[in-house]
C-alpha cells in the first residue's frame, strides 16, 4: 500500500478502545494486566488482525518473564512476538509496529548476550513500547 499501513486486511482506521487500553497497560509496564485486556481483544476479533493484537500480547509476556527472572520465557515469548508481528509493518491501527519489533529485538539481542546469569544486568531501558502513528492526509 501507498499509506505506509500493512497490506493486512483490516489494519487501515484508527485502533479501537481495547488496543489502545492494552497499549497503554504495556507502556506503562502493567504486563499482565496488558495480556488479559488484548487476549480479550484478540480472541474476539476474527480478521487476520487478530495476530497484531497477539504479537503485542506476546511482546508484552516476554516482557513479563524478564521482570520475573525468567530468561528462557523472556526470550521465547520476544522471539514468538517478534515472528506474529512482521506481516503487520510498518504501522497497522495506528501501530507503529516497526518501532515495535525493532525494540523488541534490540530486548531479545541484550538478552541474549547477558544469558540467564546475568539477567539482573538488563538495562530497562530497553523494554519496549507501542508507539501510535497518527494518519497523515490521504
Amino acid at each position: 500500500m501507498c499509506d505506509g499501513t500493512s497490506e493486512i486486511r483490516g489494519c487501515d482506521g484508527p485502533p479501537d478502545e481495547a488496543l489502545r487500553r492494552g497499549a497503554a497497560l504495556f507502556n506503562q509496564r502493567a504486563f499482565y494486566a496488558q495480556h488479559e485486556v488484548l487476549e480479550d481483544a484478540w480472541r474476539a476479533e476474527a480478521g487476520p488482525v487478530r495476530d497484531l493484537f497477539r504479537g503485542i500480547l506476546q511482546v508484552g509476556v516476554g516482557c513479563y518473564h524478564l521482570s520475573r527472572g525468567n530468561h528462557r520465557g523472556a526470550c521465547n515469548l520476544l522471539r514468538y512476538g517478534l515472528a506474529r508481528l512482521e506481516p503487520f509493518e510498518p504501522v497497522c491501527l495506528g501501530v507503529d509496529v516497526t518501532a515495535l519489533r525493532s525494540d523488541a529485538a534490540r530486548a531479545l539481542a541484550a538478552l541474549e548476550d547477558l544469558g540467564p546469569e546475568r539477567l539482573d544486568e538488563f538495562n530497562e531501558r530497553l523494554l519496549p513500547q507501542v508507539v501510535f502513528v497518527e494518519a497523515g492526509p490521504a
